[in-house]
């Protein structure tokens, strides 16, 4: 866990607002920066490649695979303009969970 957040808030706080008191509410806002509750997350990396938390590198790359192969544009060829549209968002989704995943894992 970083802590660096809350001790830079703490002293920021203290020094700005000239109080112990600024101290303690620059110390709480870069705890949560520290935390990440001001992060913004999307959809679950699980969720989208189908896969559960406690599987493997090598289902998990399968399913990517899987994915990618059903949604690529090469196969779309002759669809209607909106189902490729969907299909291109929900590429770009399967490829940014996997290397969420890639990057989490490390593999």
């Amino acid at each position: 866990m970083r802590w660096y957040g809350t001790f830079l808030g703490f002293l920021a706080g203290w020094l700005l607002l000239r109080h112990p008191a600024g101290g303690l509410l620059g110390g709480i806002i870069g705890l949560a920066f520290d935390r990440g509750w001001f992060r913004r997350r999307g959809p679950d990396p699980y969720t989208v490649l189908d896969v559960s938390p406690s599987a493997d590198n090598e289902t998990i790359r399968r399913a990517w695979q899987r994915l990618v192969s059903q949604y690529h544009p090469d196969k779309l060829e002759g669809v209607a303009p909106e189902l490729r549209a969907q299909a291109d968002r929900r590429l770009r989704e399967i490829n940014r969970a996997y290397e969420e995943l890639r990057r989490l894992r490390g593999f």
